[in-house]
Order: structure tokens, then sequence, then C-alpha cells
């Protein structure tokens, strides 16, 4: 079965977790050991967040005065082949040797007068307290948004609209070659008036550039993980519940945060409805899990209304 999963960047860096290469190294490696697992089973292509990381090079970024600050473009597809060459390290010394992995750095078209350059929402970079998150903001003119009991960055996310190396995304995957692409939601760019691309000062939501990837590649099946167990209503109150299973149309109707789990519910959807195939959304350890259907949330159109976890 043709699998497209996507790992958040918070399953590589975790909330609150330092920052550190060796971190983000042995998160990586927890990572690696649950996606051999479906390689043995599935044919696999694998999406990844880049949230902190791209943060991070920006906090380090602005502490470097000789040169302006680099843009987020380019941040973006610095990390891009950190985090893959991570990623192909330690699922490479996984797999059998006659196996192939191999990262793209991947360009993503952005319409530039997409509306979401006048509304930031998406998060980047790590977690700040109240105090920090004031500061940053009067210092570098940041947008700070909530992200749970903590602030962090948001700056413009674009809808994508076309993944640039798509072909050869194809021909690899078609050579069962196990593909890192489209990192970070990819790297944003656009069509200048002489047809010429350029790199755009966004970040693009991974979970709907996995999504658009996954419809590009015929894939049967859609798998964000994150860093919670499946798709709750009223997360972090007494009266949260965890949706089990949901037809797209009635979980679409549904309220979740567009800086964390909306996205992810907007991308399943529109994978589901659009292709007929499943998605599914969960947490990385009970990935083998996920995709028995035993669990995280399963988006299907063979199922009716919501199906929750205490029914």
């Amino acid at each position: 079965m043709r699998t497209v999963v996507a790992l958040g960047g918070n399953a590589l860096l975790r909330r609150g977790q330092e920052l550190s290469a060796e971190n983000q190294r042995k998160n990586i490696r927890k990572a690696a050991a649950e996606l051999a697992v479906v390689h043995e089973l599935h044919q696999l292509i694998i999406a990844h967040g880049n949230g902190p990381q791209v943060g991070l090079l920006a906090l380090m970024d602005a502490h470097y005065t000789a040169v302006e600050p680099y843009p987020l473009d380019v941040l973006g597809a610095e990390t891009v082949g950190m985090i893959g060459y991570m990623i192909e390290q330690e699922m490479g010394n996984l797999m059998p040797f006659k196996d192939h992995i191999v990262t793209i750095l991947t360009q993503v078209l952005v319409d530039p007068a997409d509306p979401a350059f006048q509304n930031p929402t998406k998060p980047v970079g790590p977690v700040y307290d109240q105090a920090e998150a004031d500061k940053l903001q009067q210092e570098k003119g940041w947008a700070m948004a909530p992200d749970g009991d903590y602030f962090r960055r948001v700056v413009p996310s674009p809808l994508p609209m076309r993944i640039i190396e798509m072909n050869v995304i194809r021909m690899l995957v078609d050579a069962n070659v196990v593909v890192i692409c489209a990192g970070g939601g990819g790297i944003p760019t656009a069509y200048d008036e002489n047809r010429k691309l350029y790199g755009v000062e966004a970040v693009i939501d991974k979970d709907l550039a996995s999504g658009l990837l996954a419809k590009g590649l015929d894939a049967d099946m859609f798998v964000m993980l994150t860093d919670v167990a499946a798709v709750y209503t009223d997360f972090g109150t007494p009266k949260q519940r965890q949706i089990r299973a949901a037809h797209p149309d009635a979980l679409e109707k549904m309220d979740f945060a567009a800086g964390s789990m909306g996205p992810k519910v907007k991308g399943a959807c529109e994978f589901v409805r659009e292709t007929g195939k499943q998605s599914a959304i969960g947490q990385l350890s009970d990935l083998a899990k996920i995709m028995d259907g035993k669990a995280g949330t399963l988006i299907s159109n063979q199922i009716q209304g919501i199906v929750y976890g205490d029914t």
C-alpha cells in the first residue's frame, strides 16, 4: 500500500525540549524505528515538519549582524537538508541494504496574492512564556500566538498550489525508493512576471503540502503524526473526547485550532474527499497500530458521522 507519512516538527524536537542536534538525532532515531516497520509492509513516502528547526536557525541568524538575516525560504531549505540527512542515515541503518532512501529538496508554488500574507498564523520556532513572547514581539516585530500554555512566533502560511519536483518524486517512488520530500511543507516559491521562480518569505503548512503530495502520488493512505494520540473535541479541558473515526464532511464541521490540529483535519478531509482513500491522524509511537486501524483517528468516506473513543 502506497503510504505518505507526515512527521510533525514537534515529533522531531519535542515541546520544551532543548533544541540540540543530539536531541534531534535521538528523536529521529525513534521515528526511524517506527517508519522502518511500515517500510517492511508498505511503499513509504516521508514528509516532515520543520517549525522548531526554522525558528532555531532564525534566532541564530539574528545574532550574527554582519549580514542581513537569511529569508525563511532559505532557512527552510537548510533545515530540509539537515532533517533529511538524519532521517536517511537512521532509516538506512535499519533498512535492508538493497533498499534505497533519498531526500528531495521540494519547491512548492504559492500565490503571492494569497490573503495569508496579511494574516500570519503558522507557528515556527521554540515555545516561549508570556514574558519572552512579549519581549520578542517588541524587539523583533514578530507576530506571536498562543500554543497551549506557551507562545510561538507565527508567520504567513499561503496555500500550496503545485509541487515543482512532483514528476521526479513520482519516478523515484515508482522505482520503490523511499523518498523524503515536501519537508517543512516545501520551500515556498512563486513565479515572477518573466516566469522565473523566486523564494517567498513564508512557511507552507506541512500537512496541506503533504496532502497535495499524497494526491499527486495516488497514495492509498495519508497519515499525519503529531504529539497527541488522536483528534479530540474540547482538547485540554475536562470535556475532551477522542474521535476514533469520522466522515470528512462531519469532521470538517467541527472547530479545531488553526495553528495545530486545524490544518491536519483540513488536509485529511481534502485527501479523503478528493481520492476516496483513507487518512489518519495520531502519534508517532502508534504508527503501526494506526496503519492497522487500531489507534489514532481514521478519516474515511465509509464512516457514518463521528465515532468517539468512548462509544
